[in-house]
């Protein structure tokens, strides 16, 4: 039983069930969270991977076949499809307002006027986007990245906590008030380009999508027609240097740290002074969303 690195997803070798791609955020929340996932010993944590493992493939309707010859099953689109009913809760909502684990939990209040840091503190869950973008952030520092794009990585995923269907357009408007313009942009478009390879630049389809969308999935018409956009846009290259920096940047044994960005934050982050939320921007209402998502109304 192994782990290697990958975006913020697990890539686990599991023995018989082979190899597979899953969200570390769903395994620590399927043991209680991360401090009881450390309580395990080895062979109780052996157990419970293999036990995800085999729940996440039959969730995602994928025969496992024989994994020790290398002879891999994906589900089809239509199979994707046939799954919604199994599930209590839809796969496009954001990791704020879904529990995979029994009920949600009580959140801290916000404080008065709410900077980006509150809300890495208090809303971006350290098992779903917070840990994963920290380490994206820092996969691009140390690959001497521009600022720019440093920041576009540290808030790429982070409107996922809000909504995860089409989470690049949600995130690129999230922060479009408050970001220079290249990382709007950079943050809004990564979605579409993580649907298409770059051999140039290193970047393959990842395998976790064959498992998610179907091994004959097809991305709609606006995520094509986005792609055909981005070909010839000069700005081609911001939101695929965000998909390299994000492929491999998870690593679960990983100390990340906010302190090597508050500078970049500082510099090209536009903090209103009344708090995020309060602003009146045509985002404001988003925040609000993600500072009160237990309001019924």
């Amino acid at each position: 039983m192994a782990t290697e690195a990958s975006s913020h997803f697990a890539t686990i070798k599991a023995g018989p069930l082979g190899v597979m791609q899953v969200e570390k955020g769903l395994f620590l929340e399927s043991l209680g969270g991360e401090e009881a996932a450390r309580k395990l010993d080895p062979e109780a944590k052996a157990d419970a991977i293999e036990d995800f493992l085999a729940n996440q493939l039959k969730a995602a309707g994928a025969p496992v076949g024989d994994s020790a010859n290398g002879d891999k099953h994906y589900p089809t689109a239509a199979q994707v499809e046939e799954r919604i009913e199994t599930r209590p809760y839809r796969m496009g909502a954001g990791f704020l307002f879904v529990s995979h684990n029994g009920n949600v939990k009580k959140l801290p209040r916000m404080p008065a006027k709410s900077t980006l840091l509150d809300y890495f503190d208090l809303r971006f869950g350290a098992g779903t986007t917070r840990n994963h973008c920290l380490q994206s952030a820092t996969l691009a520092l140390k690959n001497g990245m521009t600022e720019e794009i440093i920041l576009a990585c540290l808030l790429h995923d982070t409107a996922a906590e809000l909504m995860r269907s089409d989470h690049g357009w949600w995130g690129g408007q999230l922060y479009e008030p408050y970001v220079p313009e290249k990382v709007s942009f950079a943050i809004r478009y990564h979605q579409t380009l993580r649907f298409y390879p770059d051999k140039e630049m290193g970047y393959e389809y990842p395998e976790l999508y064959q498992y998610l969308f179907g091994e004959d999935y097809i991305p709609e018409p606006h995520i094509e027609a986005a792609y055909q956009m981005l070909r010839k846009h000069k700005w081609y290259m911001e939101p695929r240097l965000v998909t390299t920096n994000d492929l491999y940047s998870f690593n679960p044994n990983a100390v990340v740290s906010m302190e090597p960005f508050l500078d970049i934050i500082g510099r090209h982050f536009k903090q209103p002074k009344e708090g995020l939320g309060y602003d009146n921007s045509p985002v404001a209402h988003m925040w609000r969303a993600l500072a009160r998502p237990d309001s019924p109304l």
